[in-house]
């Protein structure tokens, strides 16, 4: 039998019961289309949050206060003390230090005139927008404290702005916050939300004035910035010798930008492959379908069989004809499973333009290679029967 010949043979099976084939492609297809879309959306919210979190600069290694604890009673009661602004002082004066950021975060009412608004607040350095990259849409960010005492200044989101002030000039305006009067010196540019945490709806002050106005002795965190020419592990050790000798003791957590990135990156990672084995399911029911459709062709066309092993067919060249018509069929619900992806990835991008979507060259290929092993893994068995089966005893049966 020629290479053509069985390529012919094969493809007319599948043309003599249209409905059937199409049927059993759709639940290759669906699977594929399952596969390929998930997987995109995974790798798309994937980047969309490492982007996000690059956006703040990868030399950036920030300490809280507190040591994890691996466990018993004396982690329970031992105490913590907090870090302070004295602290932040000191690591700035480290060697390879470009910014230091000491924050303090809270919520409370912005008001100005009969406008008030429930926003968040933090509290940071004078190098706040310089170490975050940040950009100023009006005005400046917090000046650096005088004589030990920041000015009552505070710099506004630009939804905050929009809020209070509508699309007047803020600048030099008063605004009320827990009781006392800032004067807004800044806008900042339009940054988006990080996590479902809006950037534009922040008001920025002074970090001691945030101190006394949420009332607390020590900071939530210290950001410290690095320049090029050291590396993050060679810098968290300069902070960590530093903040031991300023405490007698390490109480505090060090995380550098390189670890949370590499942590997201594992666990978005991992997720994208949970979300893809969720579509597995589909691509497992679409094997069934074509292991259930060439079991019974195998039955129905014993006579065939019969016929072929009679007139000089081999046993292998008839596991060749019944496992080519399985991949065959395999690979047709896989094409047919990338157009439907790319409509759905179409109706996806009209329905929701800010869903964030991945799709690289490698996932399709990768589609197409698991319908062509969807097909041998279904279609083994039957054609293994199929070419098992005596010519005699195949004529004889039908």
């Amino acid at each position: 039998m020629r290479v053509q010949d069985g390529f012919a043979l094969t493809a007319s099976a599948l043309t003599s019961r249209p409905l059937r084939s199409l049927l059993t492609m759709l639940g290759v297809a669906i699977g594929i289309a399952a596969v390929a879309l998930l997987t995109a959306i995974g790798e798309g919210l994937r980047g969309y949050v490492l982007d996000n979190f690059s956006q703040f600069g990868t030399r950036i290694i920030a300490i809280h206060p507190g040591k994890t604890q691996t466990g018993g009673l004396g982690g329970i009661l031992s105490s913590v003390r907090p870090l302070t602004p004295a602290d932040a002082e000191a690591l700035g004066r480290l060697p390879h230090v470009e910014a230091v950021v000491p924050i303090i975060q809270g919520t409370g009412d912005i008001q100005f005139q009969q406008f008030s608004r429930s926003s968040d607040i933090i509290g940071g350095g004078h190098q706040l927008a310089e170490a975050w990259r940040f950009q100023l849409a009006l005005g400046q960010f917090l000046p650096p404290a005088r004589d030990g005492r920041s000015p009552p200044y505070v710099v506004l989101g630009q939804k905050l702005r929009t809020e209070l002030f509508g699309d007047a000039n803020p600048l030099g305006e008063l605004v009320r916050i827990g009781g006392t009067r800032f004067r807004v010196i800044g806008v900042m540019e339009k940054k988006g939300q990080l996590l479902g945490f809006d950037l534009d709806d922040i008001a920025y002050i002074p970090v001691d004035w945030a101190q006394s106005l949420f009332n607390r002795e020590g900071l939530m965190e210290i950001d410290v910035v690095f320049n090029a020419g050291i590396g993050s592990v060679q810098m968290a050790e300069r902070i960590r010798a530093a903040l031991i000798e300023r405490h007698g003791e390490e109480d505090f957590s060090i995380t550098t930008q390189d670890d949370m990135l590499a942590s997201l990156g594992r666990i978005l990672s991992v997720l994208t492959i949970a979300i893809g084995a969720l579509g597995g399911i589909s691509l497992l029911v679409g094997a069934v379908g074509i292991l259930t459709i060439m079991t019974t062709t195998v039955g129905e066309r014993t006579a065939e069989i019969g016929l072929l092993r009679a007139v000089g067919a081999s046993p292998r060249q008839v596991l060749g004809l019944f496992l080519a018509e399985a991949i065959l069929l395999s690979l047709a619900g896989g094409l047919l499973g990338l157009v439907l992806m790319g409509i759905l990835l179409g109706g996806l991008h009209l329905a929701l333009p800010g869903l964030p979507l991945a799709l690289s060259p490698g996932v399709l290929i990768l589609a197409m290679v698991l319908s062509g092993v969807i097909g041998v893994m279904a279609g083994i068995a039957p054609a293994r029967a199929a070419a098992r089966l005596h010519p005699v005893d195949a004529l004889r049966g039908e």
